[in-house]
Parts: structure tokens; C-alpha cells; sequence
């Protein structure tokens, strides 16, 4: 039988190779590449590149980068180790600014060699190798929580849309935003799921479309510009999107277009369910204006996808990955300790408190 993309890890450690193993994003959906990743020039260039994306997914990959530049230090005196260490957080926290999982996950990886400090560097490996592990362990755990809640939001036959990809492959297992939709189609929901195609890099067209397709949902792509229309005919009853980063005060940073997507559904009266593990929320930023956005080339809009260039040489080409979405036009933001309401300053600090962050 023929392997289907849910088939496959998004990311693996291969030990025995000592290799960050990914699915090369960038060939989906026509072509299926795993691609082994040893240095972290590779290992940075794939976060770079979106051939790993996703914040969940991006976390992960850093975390087993840091164990991976870990076994390639070959400083034998702690202090020596342990900066180099720091090196290479600090080398890969470089490759995508936005996406807070990945501060977050290589902090993460920081804290936990500091805390086998005196132990040797041996044992600081190991450390590092069961934090990598745990981390990914983590990552499937919180997205079928928030698979469980976001189920609560919605009824069975719902028309959903989704933006980018939030799936599988942007996590280790489930997807945030799709993780409702998963969880729904095995037990019978039977939603009808409308994509966006997400211009210019086509996320929504060329993943979560095809992985939803695998699944057996009823998927229906549409382009960015369809989605008022869709909202009007009354074939959307809720919105799910994901997150690479969500303000103290409820502002979310996601793929460009989301915040377009809100306020459509704002318009016409339909939820809009931001899906947040609690990892992409950073009280350090107070509101969104706070939040770097990261732009990407021109060439991703001009000539990416297109045999010839589609745009005049020399036109001035504004490019950014994401866009924020104000928390007043958020119904909620589901996590995997529970769902978010406003007023955020206190419902987010109540979730903060329940995963111990």
C-alpha cells in the first residue's frame, strides 16, 4: 500500500546517524524527500529555507540542533563546552526572528545543560538528548489537547477554514489548527474544510490541503481572495488558524493574511479560534507592535512559482511572513491548558499559571 504523507515524522533524531531527520517541505506535495541534516549550517539553513516550518515543528528541529552541536563540540572542559554551546542557541535562534517556539525551545536546551553543570560533558549530552526527545513527546501531547478543546467549539457537519498550515507538518503529530479536524474525522464530524492557498509561499495549497486530502477530510481549496466569498454563501460556521506568536495582551502573529481572515470573519460573524500551545505565548511582548516580523525576498513574490517572471524587473516588492491580528477581533485562543477568552491580560496569565510557565 502506498505510504501516505501522514504516514511519515515531520522530523526524527536519527541516532545512529547522528542527523536531524525532516521532510523537505519545499518539494511537497509533488515529490516526498527526507533529507538528513548533520551540521548547523544545514540545520539553519533548512528553518531558514521552510524546508521544516512551522512554530511547533521549528521548536523541535532546534532542540535536536542544539543536541546535535552538542556531540560535535569537542571541548572536553565544561565552561568551554557550555559556551560554544551557547554559540550555536544563539547561531540558530538567528534563522527564523518570529517564531518564538524557536527561542524558546533552544533556551529550553540552554537551561537544562546549565542544570547538569558539574556533571561532566558526557552527561550534559545525555541530558540534552532526552530534553530534545521530551520536547517533541511534548509538542504531540499539547496538539491533541488542543484537538480536544477546539472540539468543543464546533458541532458535527461545520463548515471550517483554516490559514497556512497549522498541520502535521507543521508539528510533530496533529497540527494545532487542524488538530480539531483530525480528531473530528475519526470520530465522525464530518466537517467540510475550505483552505486558503496562503500567497506567495502556498502553504495552504501545497500542505494543508494535501495532508487534510490524505486524511480522507473533505478539503476544498480556495485562493486568499475567496475566502469573503465562501464566509457570504454561509459555508463557513468557524475559523482555525495557528500561531507563531501570541502578545501578553491577546495580539497573535501568523502567516501574512491572517489578520485579513479575522477580520472577514468578524464581518460575516463567524469565530475566529487562534491555536496557541502555550509555548508561542511570550508575556515579554505586551502587544503585538512588539512582535518582529520577519521579511522574507522578493523573489518569493515575483518569480517563485512561475516559469518566467510574473512581475515587471525593478518593481519595489514588500514582503512579510506574517501579519498581527488584534485580540479584539479573536474569539478565543484555545491551548492545551484550556481556551482563552478576553479580557486576555487575565485569561492568558490564568493559562500561564496552569502550565507552570
Amino acid at each position: 500500500m502506498e505510504k501516505s504523507i501522514l504516514d511519515y515524522e515531520t522530523l526524527a533524531l536519527d541516532e545512529k546517524e547522528r542527523a536531524l531527520v525532516i521532510i523537505d517541505q519545499t518539494k511537497l506535495p509533488g515529490r516526498t524527500e527526507l533529507i538528513h541534516l548533520k551540521t548547523q549550517e544545514e540545520i539553519w539553513d533548512a528553518i531558514r529555507k521552510l524546508k521544516v516550518r512551522g512554530a511547533p515543528a521549528i521548536g523541535d528541529a532546534a532542540a535536536i540542533g542544539m543536541y546535535l552541536a552538542a556531540l560535535n563540540i569537542d571541548e572536553a572542559e565544561e565552561a568551554a563546552f557550555l559556551q560554544r554551546l551557547h554559540e550555536a542557541k544563539e547561531y540558530l535562534d538567528s534563522s527564523r526572528p518570529t517564531a518564538v517556539n524557536l527561542m524558546w525551545a533552544t533556551a529550553r536546551m540552554e537551561r537544562a545543560a546549565q542544570g547538569a553543570k558539574g556533571q561532566g560533558v558526557a552527561k550534559i549530552r545525555e541530558v540534552l538528548r532526552l530534553e530534545a526527545l521530551r520536547i517533541k513527546q511534548e509538542d504531540i501531547d499539547i496538539c491533541e489537547k488542543i484537538g480536544e478543546y477546539g472540539l468543543t467549539l464546533v458541532k458535527k457537519g461545520d463548515g471550517l477554514l483554516t490559514h497556512c498550515n497549522a498541520g502535521q507538518l507543521a508539528t510533530a503529530k496533529y497540527g494545532t489548527a487542524t488538530a480539531p479536524m483530525y480528531l473530528g474525522q475519526k470520530r465522525g464530524y464530518g466537517f467540510k474544510v475550505f483552505c486558503d492557498e496562503t500567497r506567495p509561499l502556498l502553504q495552504g495549497a501545497r500542505l494543508t490541503a494535501y495532508e487534510l486530502q490524505s486524511a480522507g477530510l473533505d478539503v476544498t481549496l480556495i485562493c486568499d481572495n475567496m475566502a469573503s466569498s465562501v464566509m457570504k454563501n454561509g459555508w463557513v460556521q468557524a475559523v482555525f488558524v495557528g500561531c507563531d506568536r501570541v502578545a501578553a495582551n491577546g495580539d497573535a502573529a501568523n502567516k501574512i493574511g491572517t489578520s485579513g481572515v479575522a477580520i472577514l470573519a468578524k464581518h460575516y460573524g463567524i469565530p475566529f479560534y487562534v491555536c496557541a500551545p502555550t509555548s508561542t505565548i511570550d508575556f515579554d511582548r505586551k502587544t503585538g507592535a512588539d512582535i518582529p516580523i520577519e521579511e522574507r525576498a522578493p523573489e518569493e513574490v515575483t518569480e517563485m512559482w512561475y516559469r518566467e517572471r510574473m512581475a515587471p524587473a525593478g518593481v519595489k516588492v514588500y514582503n512579510p511572513a506574517f501579519d498581527v491580528t488584534d485580540a479584539s477581533i479573536i474569539t478565543a485562543i484555545v491551548t492545551e491548558h484550556g481556551i482563552a477568552r478576553a479580557p486576555y491580560g487575565e485569561s492568558l496569565q490564568a493559562i500561564r499559571e496552569k502550565s507552570g510557565r
